[in-house]
């Protein structure tokens, strides 16, 4: 019978690593460093090996085991094949399923770790109780999840749910860190936010509190609670920004609800007073009964989700 499923999420610098019981309760939670040199060769054997450490540890046969679901950054297909992840090394197209049997011999399934996480929080985490659902992730980048009818979205070559990379401002002259131009993620990140920011005070000499500290984010948000001007002309910026992407996802996937997380949905609420409008203004009509939600997982989301990959090949 089985018992145990493992979620593993790998990120560039650490690989955080989960044992659930069949019933989705977390019993053990661990990192390990990701050992990106030499291509990343050390990744998949140095996961098998801190699972077979935590088997012998909690004395757990292998035969408990369900299997060991995998969240990696870069497009992965729904048959578990990575299409090169530069994160990690990995510089070529192969399947993590039969790369990984070759140092333990567990069921192994594998996605992105945005469209995992998004994953996690429809289970257990912001998203919960719906099955159509669009997970946003504001953190140095602009990340995306989407799940429709409870199935992840990985499109033909794994990159679905990349809607950090929808084209928003056609009068743009920076380039994305993807060589385009004028993409979400140069407005509506953590460090779009910070440059949406900046350009406003250069703009002219509002007073501002935002002028006597180091710009984030952060700061941003915290001004806005206060009321600052300049702050709130941002937040409007990014608002429209990110309202008008949603709207345009919300045309495809028509989803229930949009689950936002990463390091900028620490502001809270308040994000959705000035992305909510927006949102409005330009979703179709037929998709503007989308609910807004925060993310509850935090870093968690990746093994909750990368478990549920398991959990629901059992059934």
């Amino acid at each position: 019978m089985k018992k145990y499923v493992f979620g593993v999420d790998v990120g560039g610098t650490t690989i955080k690593m989960g044992l659930f019981d069949m019933n989705a309760n977390v019993l053990e939670k661990w990192e390990i460093p990701s050992v990106t040199a030499n291509g990343g060769e050390r990744i998949l054997p140095d996961i098998a090996d801190s699972i077979e450490k935590k088997l012998t540890e909690m004395d757990i046969a292998q035969d408990e085991v369900a299997g060991v679901g995998i969240g990696v950054p870069g497009p992965v297909g729904a048959d578990g094949t990575v299409y090169k992840t530069a994160n990690l090394g990995w510089d070529t197209v192969f399947s993590i399923p039969e790369a990984f049997q070759k140092y333990l011999d567990l069921p192994v399934m594998a996605g992105n770790d945005a469209n995992v996480a998004a994953l996690g929080e429809m289970w257990q985490g912001g998203g919960k109780g719906y099955k159509d659902l669009v997970v946003v992730t504001l953190g140095t980048g602009v990340g995306g999840g989407i799940i429709c009818n409870g199935q992840m979205v990985t499109g033909a070559g794994g990159a679905g749910g990349e809607i950090g990379h929808i084209h928003v401002e056609d009068n743009e002259t920076e380039e994305c860190g993807c060589h385009n131009i004028g993409c979400l993620e140069q407005y509506a990140s953590a460090t779009g936010i910070v440059r949406l920011a900046a350009k406003r005070l250069q703009k002219d000499d509002m007073s501002s509190v935002l002028r006597e500290q180091k710009l984030s984010a952060k700061a941003v948000f915290d001004a806005v609670k206060y009321g600052d001007k300049l702050a709130v002309e941002v937040a409007e910026q990014f608002g429209e920004y990110l309202g008008k992407g949603l709207a345009a996802v919300a045309a495809v996937v028509n989803p229930q609800a949009f689950v936002i997380g990463g390091g900028v949905s620490k502001a809270g609420e308040v994000l959705f007073e000035y992305i909510r409008p927006y949102y409005m203004q330009y979703a179709f009509r037929g998709c503007r009964d989308a609910e807004f939600a925060l993310a509850t997982l935090g870093n968690d989301a990746g093994i909750f989700g990368a478990a549920k990959l398991i959990l629901d090949n059992c059934r």
